[in-house]
C-alpha cells in the first residue's frame, strides 16, 4: 500500500501522486487501472474511450498500460476500494497530525510498517510485505529522468517585483519587472522562470492574499534605490551649489564618510539656500574648516539679520534648483538706461 496526500486533485497532484508511487515501489505496475475521473478520461461512449493527453504522455514515459475500469463497477477493484476502508479504520481513527507533511510523513511510516504486515489475501499464512518481496522485480522500471509533473503558468510582472500565483503573491528580482514570465510550480516550490533562467523560488504558499518574499530581492532592490538617491542627492547640490563637489571632495580625502556628509549638506540647502550655504562653503575651504559644524556656524555669521530656517518642502518640491541671479546684473542695467535717459535729455 502506498498513499500521499495533497491539497487538490488537479493534474499536476494527480501525475506526482504517481511518480511518488512508481519511487515507493520500485517501478511501475505493467497495467494501473482508473476510476473515470476527468484526470484520466475525458470522454467516453461505451468501449470508446478517450484518454486525457498529459496521461497517455505520461503513461508512455513509464511504459505501462492506463486501464479505465467501467463506469460504477467497483467490483473492478475491489481491492482498491477495499484499502480505502482499511486505511480509514487503521490510519485515519484517533490521529492527529500538524500540516500536509507531517500527515504525510505518518502515513508513509504507516504503509512501511503496519500495512506490510498486513496478510496476503491470497495466502493468509504470509504477509503482503513477503509477497511483494517476489513481485518487485516483475515492475517496469523506468529510465532517465521523471516525468515533469509540476504545473507551468504564464504571469506578467507589473512594476513591482512580484508575480501572483494561486492567489498569492511572490517576490521576484526587481530587474524583471513590466516582463513576461512562467511560473512553474510543484507541491513543494514555486520557480519563476524568464526563458531557460530560474529567476526565482518559493516555498509554496497554499494560502490565500498571502506574500511570500526572498529578502535578497528586497535588499537589492533598496540597495539600488538607495544608490539612485545618494545619486539625485549628489546631482542636485552639484546643480545648486556648484562649492560642494570641493568641499565632498576635501572630505574624501580626509577619509570622511560622504553619504552622511551629503545628506547633511542636503538639509542645509533646504534649510538656507544655495547663496549662504556656497558662501559658506568658499569660508569653510578657504579656513581649511572641513567640518558640518563649521558650515552651519558660517551660515550663523553669514546671514542677514532676521534670516530664519526656511520651512521643510515636500519630497517632490526638493529636486527644483532655483540658482538666484546676481543682482549686480539688474544694477548694471537701470545704470545703462540712465545714461540713455541723460543723452536723450
Amino acid at each position: 500500500l502506498f498513499v500521499r496526500f495533497f491539497y487538490d486533485a488537479r493534474m499536476p497532484s494527480f501525475l506526482a501522486g504517481h511518480v511518488h508511487a512508481f519511487a515507493y515501489f520500485g517501478g511501475a505496475a505493467r497495467v494501473v487501472l482508473y476510476d473515470n475521473l476527468k484526470s484520466a478520461v475525458l470522454e467516453r461512449q461505451g468501449d470508446a474511450i478517450r484518454l486525457h493527453p498529459t496521461l497517455v504522455e505520461f503513461a508512455g514515459h513509464y511504459r505501462y498500460e492506463p486501464r479505465p475500469v467501467a463506469p460504477r463497477r467497483g467490483n473492478e477493484k475491489g481491492r482498491v476500494e477495499r484499502a480505502i476502508r482499511y486505511l480509514r479504520d487503521a490510519f485515519f481513527a484517533g490521529r492527529t497530525f500538524v500540516g500536509l507533511d507531517d500527515l504525510n510523513a505518518q502515513v508513509l511510516a504507516f504503509c512501511q510498517t503496519l500495512a506490510m504486515q498486513r496478510l496476503w489475501p491470497d495466502d493468509r499464512a504470509r504477509t503482503v510485505e513477503s509477497a511483494f518481496a517476489e513481485e518487485r522485480p516483475l515492475l517496469l522500471v523506468a529510465s532517465g529522468e521523471p516525468f515533469p509533473c509540476a504545473e507551468q503558468q504564464p504571469v506578467r510582472a507589473g512594476k513591482t517585483p512580484y508575480v501572483r500565483f494561486d492567489r498569492n503573491d511572490y517576490s521576484i528580482p526587481h530587474t524583471h519587472v513590466c516582463k513576461e514570465l512562467v511560473v512553474v510550480a510543484d507541491a513543494e516550490r514555486v520557480r519563476v522562470v524568464d526563458g531557460t533562467h530560474v529567476i526565482a523560488e518559493h516555498a509554496r504558499c497554499y494560502g490565500a492574499g498571502e506574500v511570500l518574499e526572498d529578502r535578497s530581492h528586497i535588499d537589492a532592490l533598496w540597495s539600488e534605490k538607495t544608490g539612485a538617491r545618494t545619486h539625485r542627492e549628489l546631482d542636485r547640490l552639484r546643480r545648486a551649489v556648484p562649492r560642494s563637489q570641493d568641499f565632498l571632495r576635501a572630505l574624501a580625502e580626509r577619509g570622511e564618510p560622504l553619504a552622511r556628509a551629503t545628506r547633511q549638506l542636503e538639509e542645509l540647502l533646504d534649510a538656507h539656500g544655495a547663496c549662504l550655504l556656497e558662501q559658506a562653503i568658499d569660508d569653510a575651504l578657504a579656513r581649511e574648516l572641513l567640518y558640518i559644524p563649521a558650515l552651519r556656524k558660517a551660515i550663523e555669521q553669514l546671514a542677514p539679520p532676521g534670516h530664519r530656517e526656511a520651512p521643510e518642502l515636500p519630497t517632490r518640491l526638493r529636486a527644483i534648483v532655483v540658482r538666484p541671479h546676481d543682482l549686480r546684473t539688474y544694477d548694471a542695467l537701470t545704470a545703462e538706461e540712465n545714461d540713455d535717459g541723460d543723452e536723450d535729455t
